[in-house]
């Protein structure tokens, strides 16, 4: 048999050291406040960045595990069903990202808040970094110094202060990495 073998953190009896072995790190998606506190609650955070950063283990995450790997968890679209000691998370990159992202419907009847104007709101408040808005059937390659936006659907880059910028698909996105 040949391919990949998945060793689940959650049925670890020592996460910490199933981090440290591990030759890459998959998270994938659910609650993002839950996902965020169990990081904490295991003592992950920082073991995660060490294996990332200082051993150069791939990364990748999926929905929750996307916003998890960036600065923080502000621009999620889950509820807070538990509360993480910080909003902080990995800052594997220096923005969030929404993953999931629905452009607004002008014709729809909804009259609640759309997902790009709480995006706007998150950006009113001081030192907020970019956010990039990852429609479904997209997804961020970052290799180093290189950002490359990838999939079908592309992305909106939300900057404060500024209008949305719309990204296609091969887009580089590397200036992201520098902020």
């Amino acid at each position: 048999m040949s391919g990949y073998g998945l060793d689940s953190i959650h049925e670890a009896s020592d996460p910490v050291e199933a981090v440290r072995r591990s030759e890459a790190i998959f998270i994938g998606g659910g609650n993002t406040f839950r996902l965020l506190k169990a990081l904490y609650d295991h003592g992950l955070i920082s073991e995660i960045r060490k294996r990332v950063f200082q051993d150069g283990i791939p990364y990748m995450g999926s929905s929750a595990g996307t916003n998890v790997a960036t600065v923080s968890i502000n621009t999620t679209n889950d509820m807070p069903i538990v509360y993480p000691p910080s909003l902080e998370a990995l800052a594997l990159v220096p923005f969030n990202i929404n993953p999931h992202y629905l452009d607004p419907d002008v014709s729809s009847k909804h009259m609640g808040e759309t997902r790009e104007q709480r995006i706007i709101q998150y950006h009113e408040e001081a030192d907020t970094p970019p956010v990039l808005a990852l429609r479904e059937g997209s997804l961020l390659l970052v290799e180093d110094d290189k950002s490359t936006l990838l999939g079908l659907t592309g992305a909106r880059l939300f900057l404060r202060g500024k209008s949305p910028v719309e990204y296609k698909p091969g887009s580089d996105l590397s200036f992201l990495l520098r902020t």
